[in-house]
């Protein structure tokens, strides 16, 4: 520290000053801390600030509200998530009514003979891909082997049970009749076994009442794709797609509740 000694600051302006001390001026300080005592300060200032931490209750309050956000934010990501799987699972039956309608458009109308693999009388000359008879809901990895590729979907066992192909106009009720939906394997969880290896008339479905879908291969299935397996989606022979619940999806007996169930399933 710096200081002026024995000088009053007006005197030293004055021209008396200059002539009877002129080497006072030399004298001179001004008050400021130096540059380095000025850096020393404010370090040990800053290091004050920054060492001070977290104390555990701080923290803990942190974790609990990591801990709501994550628990309200995983059911919204969830629902989203199956969202998306019910649009796409959507899309999928859709484009395999609409293939379905130009292979009855090249047929006179018939559908699949019980003799052919449904599956390949559409791929690939009527769908690219075996990627779109895949449900978003199977887990299995995707494939376009010609012999393992997953198949999700199954044909209305009862469209193709007779010995020649169904036409189309013997259909009593196409806006309830089902083409194509989920062909899912027996068990507590969602899980397919259809694969376009499957031999003739391919991978079915079939309901059978009781919240029981019977699928070839796979077994009986007991709930749905989709909302806990309380739905599940199906392509009818008009070829509007539509998300059922389980129960109805698989009631195949009128009921005043009920009244065309039995046309859901058979022609």
């Amino acid at each position: 520290m710096y200081y002026i000694h024995g000088i009053g600051g007006s005197f030293v302006n004055s021209e008396r000053f200059r002539q009877q001390a002129p080497n006072a001026l030399a004298e001179l300080r001004f008050p400021f801390r130096g540059e380095a005592e000025v850096n020393r300060l404010d370090g040990q200032q800053m290091q004050k600030k920054l060492s001070r931490g977290f104390t555990m209750i701080e923290l803990i309050m942190v974790i609990v509200i990591v801990v709501i956000l994550a628990s309200i934010a995983y059911p919204v990501f969830i629902n989203i998530q199956e969202r998306g799987h019910i649009t796409q699972d959507m899309n999928n039956l859709r484009q395999l009514g609409l293939a379905t309608q130009m292979y009855m458009n090249d047929n006179d109308g018939a559908l699949f003979p019980p003799t052919d693999v449904w599956m390949k009388d559409l791929e690939p000359k009527y769908l690219p891909a075996w990627k779109i008879f895949e449900s978003p809901f199977d887990t299995r990895p995707a494939s376009e082997d010609n012999t393992n590729a997953p198949v999700s979907y199954g044909f209305n066992a009862n469209a193709n049970s007779g010995t020649t192909s169904l036409l189309s106009d013997k259909i009593t009720n196409p806006s309830v009749f089902i083409l194509f939906a989920a062909a899912q394997a027996s068990g507590t969880t969602v899980t397919f076994q259809g694969t376009d290896g499957a031999a003739a008339p391919g991978v079915t479905v079939l309901g059978q009442g009781s919240n029981n879908a019977k699928s070839n291969p796979g077994g009986v299935a007991t709930g749905g794709t989709q909302n806990n397996r309380q739905r599940a989606n199906a392509c009818m022979a008009d070829l509007h797609v539509e998300n059922m619940a389980w129960s109805v999806f698989t009631n195949a007996t009128n009921s005043s509740s009920d009244p065309s169930a039995a046309q859901r399933w058979s022609p």
